[in-house]
């Protein structure tokens, strides 16, 4: 039987990354956690792939698979989870200013649990003033947001910081998803 603390947060919204979220996602459940979908709605939402292509100078995306939010940002108590993951993509330059997202962020900072970021996953926190003297690696398109909220960009494919876990991009997911999956289960088990 799951308890409260097996389960884990991941944020979404429309055109999250694909592999960004769903490589952590199947990773948690081997790990014998639950993954729990979080967005601004409860509802489908559309996951995108991101790749800059061969004689591209920015980023192309294309529609990949759909996910459903579990719940949405207004319905989480966040005390109930054990970590969370904050995915990639072009969703979170939209849904970061959601109070209720806000408020969910600054939470798992404030009780230092384990927290994962991703690519543009680094807007939420960064806006959330959760970033201030943090290392964390990120897109290097997003090193502004980083570094003007007051954190330290690191271009390595997995940054620990403390309980804060992050990556560049999905190419780094093998780096750093890993060791935030044993933070959890150092806390859970």
């Amino acid at each position: 039987m799951k308890t409260a603390m097996d389960k884990v947060l991941i944020v979404i919204g429309d055109a999250t990354e694909l592999l960004d979220t769903m490589y952590p996602y199947y990773r948690l459940q081997e790990a014998g956690f639950q993954p729990v979908v979080i967005a601004p709605e409860k509802r489908l939402y559309q996951l995108v792939l991101h790749e800059v292509k061969p004689g591209w100078t920015i980023t192309k995306e294309w529609e990949g698979y759909t996910l459903m939010a579990d719940l949405a940002f207004a319905e989480v108590d966040e005390t109930q989870y054990a970590g969370i993951l904050f995915s990639g993509g072009r969703a979170p330059e939209y849904i970061r200013y959601d109070e209720d997202l806000v408020r969910i962020t600054k939470y798992f900072f404030a009780q230092n649990k384990p927290i994962a970021s991703v690519c543009h996953g680094v807007e939420i926190p960064a806006y959330a003033d959760c970033v201030r003297g943090r290392r964390m690696a990120t897109v290097p398109k997003c090193r502004f947001d980083l570094e003007v909220c007051g954190g330290e960009f690191v271009d390595e494919p997995c940054v620990i910081d403390g309980n804060l876990f992050s990556g560049r991009t999905f190419h780094d997911n093998g780096a750093y998803v890993g060791p935030w999956i044993e933070a959890l289960q150092k806390l859970t088990h």
